[in-house]
């Protein structure tokens, strides 16, 4: 299987001498395209940093990580936005949608920026609205929509790009039960419709048993790193 994002030795250090934190320490890690993972372990383990720093939201303190192809250290902060911006969606736990902007416009808004014309954004946020359960529903700004729904379009966002990896910082946290399997079940089906990587760092059980390959965290380590019998 392919490699999309592979980390060597990886390392994250907040503070310094006496002060040090280790919030990942020396850590390595290879993930196959189109794998479903989730991250999980207590808070402070790291999962959260190891997520920013694939996204290359923070800086790595040593070692290095290589997403598609290219090592994040080498790239310059445009090149990390571009990389951000054509490669990778991002899914959080408090959605993080624009509320003046309706369920569209949130959608279109990663596209307005790739430079893609206004019809053919308007097709593919009708589509992937359509995918995610949503159809109809795209006037609704934030407001006027359910926690559930908020995340679908949040969701919706990550993928309408059409993305190689998707990092989720715990999805299911805002989310009933009921809400949390429909979430889950969206997102599997768009992992293997699409073949897009899910990254999940999360908490929840439920998460944790619907993914395949499951990492567990502790002070900034992997100790264990197993895969399921298919679900």
């Amino acid at each position: 299987m392919q490699s999309i994002v592979t980390c060597q030795s990886v390392s994250k250090v907040y503070g310094e001498g006496e002060l040090q934190v280790h919030a990942v320490n020396n850590l390595s890690l290879n993930i196959h395209r189109g794998e479903f993972i989730s991250l999980s372990g207590p808070s402070g383990s790291g999962k959260t940093t190891l997520l920013n720093m694939i996204g290359g939201l923070d800086n790595l303190s040593a070692g290095e990580i290589i997403v598609d192809g290219r090592k994040i250290s080498q790239m310059t902060k445009s090149e990390l936005a571009e990389m951000r911006l054509h490669h990778i969606g991002f899914v959080f736990q408090s959605y993080n949608l624009i509320p003046v902007l309706s369920a569209y416009e949130n959608i279109e808004f990663i596209m307005q920026l790739q430079g893609i014309h206004a019809d053919e954004r308007r097709q593919r946020a009708d589509a992937i609205l359509k995918e995610v359960g949503l159809a109809g529903m795209g006037e609704r700004r934030p407001a006027q929509l359910s926690g559930g729904q908020q995340q679908r379009v949040a969701v919706a966002r990550a993928m309408v790009s059409k993305p190689s990896i998707i990092l989720a910082d715990e999805p299911t946290a805002n989310l009933d039960s009921h809400t949390s399997d429909e979430l889950l079940d969206l997102m599997q089906h768009l992992n293997k419709e699409h073949h897009t990587t899910f990254i999940v760092a999360t908490h929840d059980p439920k998460v944790i048993e619907f993914t395949r390959r499951r990492i567990h965290m502790r002070d900034g380590k992997i100790i264990l790193d197993e895969v399921a019998d298919a679900l």
